[in-house]
C-alpha cells in the first residue's frame, strides 16, 4: 500500500522545493543583466521583482524544516513534480506584464512551453519582443532542457541524501559515472561545450545574413540553445526561414541531432568507443526509424506536388524531419504550409515522429528510441516464446553501454511509458476535436504538446479556448516528466486526502 505524506513528510517536501525555488532566482540573472547592458529599463523592474517574489517563496519554504535530512523516492518524485510546475507559474508574472499577451493562461502556458522545452509559444508581436523577454525565454529552455535537478546537483545545491532521489525523480537513471553529482556536472559541461561552440558558428551566420553585430550575437546564442536542448523558441516569428541560409539550417540540423543523443553515449563518443555508439540500441531504432519515415514522407511529399523543386522538397522536408524526430519545433516552412502544403500524410508523418522522438537521457522528448527498441525486443522475445519448444529457456539481449539481458522489469517499465503516452495523445486529441477543430489537427496538436515537439498545425494561438489551453499546459507538464512522477504526484496526494477506515469494533 501507497505511505500516506505525514506533517513531516510535507515539512521536508516544502524544504527541498524552497531550495529549487529561491536557486531559480538565479535565472533573472541573465536577463537583468541584458536589461542593464542594452538599458531595458521597463524589463529590468519586472524580472527584479520576479527574482525578489521567488527568493521570498523560496526561502519562507526551506524554512519549514531546517535540517531536513535525507530525502526518500517518493518525498523525491513530489518535489520535482511540484517544482516544475511552481517554477513555470512564478516565471509567468514577467512574460504576462510585458504587455505580449492576451490573457494570464497565455503567459503561463509560455512560461510551462518554455520550462519543458515544448517551444509552443502564443506571444503576440515576437518580432517587438524586447531582448531581455527574449533573453529570459531562452534561459527558461536551458535550464529546463538540462533539468532543474540537474542543474542544481552540479551546483552542490543538495547533499549526499538527496542527490540520488532527486536525480532519479526527473526522469532520469543512467549515469555517466558513478556519482550523480559528477554526472550531473558531465551533462552540465558537455551541454555548455556544445552552445558555446554552436554561438560562435551561428553569430558568423547570423553576421552574413546582414544583422548587426549585438543582434547577430544575440540570435547566435539564443539559437544555439534551442537548438541543442531542442527547446523550439525562437527570436523571430518566421523561426528558421528568417535568415535565408541554408548553411544555417544544415549546422542547426546537425546541432538538434547532438543535442537530442544520451549524454551516456556522448561519454562513449568522448572516450573513442565509436563501435559502443553504434551497437547501442538507441542508435540503431534510430537509423531504422529515421530511414523508413524519411522515404514514407518523400514519397507522400513527391505525390503531393507542392514543392517546386526536389532540392527545396529536400531542404524543407529533411529540416522539418529532423526537427520533429528531436522534438525541437524550429521551422523553416510557415505553419499554414505545414498544413497546406505538405499532404495529408506528410503532415501525420511528422506528427508520428514526434510522438516517438530521440534518446533516453538526452535533451529530447516523446517516448524515446529506447522503450521503442525495448518494445520490439519484448515482441521478438514473445514470438520466440511462442515458437520455442517447452523446454527451451528463451534469453534476448541488447546492447546499452555494454551487453543487457532483457528482462520482465524493463520491458513493463518502457510498455507503461509508452501506452501512457499513447493514452495521452488519444485523449488530448478527443479534446480538441470536441472543443470542434479538424481531427488532423487535433491529432497533430496533441502529440506535440505531449511529445514537447513544439510544432503547431494553428491551434495554439493567442486567445486559445481556456480549457483546450489547459489541458495542453497538464500534456506539456506531464509529458516532460514522462508520467511517473507525475503519477506519484497524483497518488501520494490521493492517498493522504484520503481519509482512514476504521477498523471494525472501534
Amino acid at each position: 500500500m501507497w505511505p500516506r505524506l505525514t506533517l513531516r513528510d510535507l515539512r521536508i517536501i516544502a524544504h527541498y522545493l524552497g531550495v529549487l525555488v529561491a536557486f531559480s532566482s538565479l535565472t533573472y540573472v541573465v536577463p537583468l543583466v541584458t536589461a542593464v547592458v542594452l538599458q531595458e529599463w521597463e524589463p529590468l523592474a519586472r524580472y527584479l521583482a520576479a527574482a525578489g517574489f521567488s527568493l521570498i517563496v523560496g526561502m519562507i519554504l526551506q524554512f519549514m524544516y531546517v535540517q531536513p535530512g535525507r530525502l526518500n523516492r517518493q518525498q523525491a518524485l513530489v518535489v520535482t513534480g511540484l517544482a516544475w510546475i511552481l517554477l513555470a507559474w512564478i516565471a509567468s508574472f514577467p512574460l504576462f506584464f510585458s504587455g505580449h499577451y492576451v490573457t494570464y493562461t497565455d503567459a503561463l502556458f509560455d512560461g510551462v512551453s518554455g520550462l519543458t522545452t515544448t517551444g509552443a509559444t502564443t506571444l503576440v508581436d515576437l518580432d517587438h519582443l524586447s531582448n531581455t523577454d527574449n533573453m529570459f525565454r531562452f534561459i527558461q529552455h536551458l535550464i529546463g532542457g538540462l533539468g532543474l535537478i540537474v542543474v542544481a546537483l552540479s551546483l552542490g545545491l543538495f547533499g549526499r541524501g538527496a542527490a540520488g532521489s532527486l536525480y532519479n525523480s526527473e526522469a532520469r537513471s543512467e549515469h555517466v559515472v558513478p556519482n550523480v553529482v559528477h554526472t550531473t556536472r558531465f551533462i552540465s559541461r558537455v551541454a555548455l561545450t556544445f552552445i558555446v561552440i554552436a554561438t560562435v558558428v551561428l553569430t558568423v551566420f547570423c553576421l552574413m545574413a546582414g544583422l548587426e553585430p549585438l543582434r547577430a550575437l544575440l540570435h547566435g546564442f539564443w539559437l544555439s540553445i534551442t537548438g541543442f536542448v531542442t527547446g523550439g523558441f525562437a527570436p523571430t516569428s518566421q523561426s528558421v526561414m528568417y535568415y535565408h541560409s541554408f548553411a544555417m539550417e544544415l549546422f542547426l540540423i546537425l546541432l538538434m541531432l547532438v543535442g537530442s543523443i544520451n549524454f551516456v553515449l556522448h561519454d562513449e563518443i568522448w572516450k573513442g568507443r565509436l563501435q559502443s555508439f553504434f551497437q547501442d540500441i538507441e542508435t540503431r531504432t534510430m537509423m531504422i526509424w529515421l530511414i523508413a519515415v524519411t522515404v514514407v514522407m518523400a514519397l507522400a511529399m513527391c505525390a503531393n506536388g507542392s514543392f517546386n523543386s526536389l532540392g527545396v522538397m529536400l531542404r524543407r522536408g529533411l529540416f522539418m524531419i529532423v526537427s520533429a524526430f528531436t522534438t525541437t519545433g524550429l521551422q523553416n516552412i510557415t505553419s499554414n504550409q505545414l498544413t497546406s502544403a505538405f499532404s495529408s500524410g506528410a503532415f501525420l508523418v511528422i506528427a508520428l515522429i514526434m510522438a516517438v522522438g530521440g534518446s533516453a537521457g538526452g535533451t529530447s522528448g516523446g517516448m524515446k528510441l529506447y522503450r521503442v527498441g525495448i518494445v520490439a525486443k519484448s515482441m521478438v522475445a514473445t514470438i520466440k516464446q511462442t515458437l520455442a519448444p517447452d523446454s527451451a529457456r528463451v534469453v534476448v539481449t541488447y546492447y546499452h553501454v555494454g551487453r543487457r539481458t532483457l528482462t520482465t522489469e524493463v520491458s513493463r517499465e518502457a510498455l507503461t511509458v509508452f501506452l501512457l503516452f499513447v493514452v495521452t495523445y488519444v485523449l488530448g486529441t478527443l479534446i480538441g476535436v470536441a472543443y470542434g477543430y479538424d481531427a488532423t489537427q487535433a491529432i497533430f496538436e496533441s502529440v506535440a504538446m505531449t511529445s514537447n515537439g513544439g510544432l503547431s498545425s494553428g491551434i495554439v494561438s493567442p486567445g486559445m479556448p481556456f480549457g483546450l489551453e489547459v489541458v495542453y499546459i497538464f500534456q506539456m507538464w506531464a509529458g516532460r516528466l514522462e508520467f511517473v512522477t507525475l503519477l506519484a504526484l497524483i497518488v501520494e496526494v490521493f492517498t493522504s486526502l484520503k481519509p482512514h477506515r476504521k477498523a471494525v469494533g472501534q
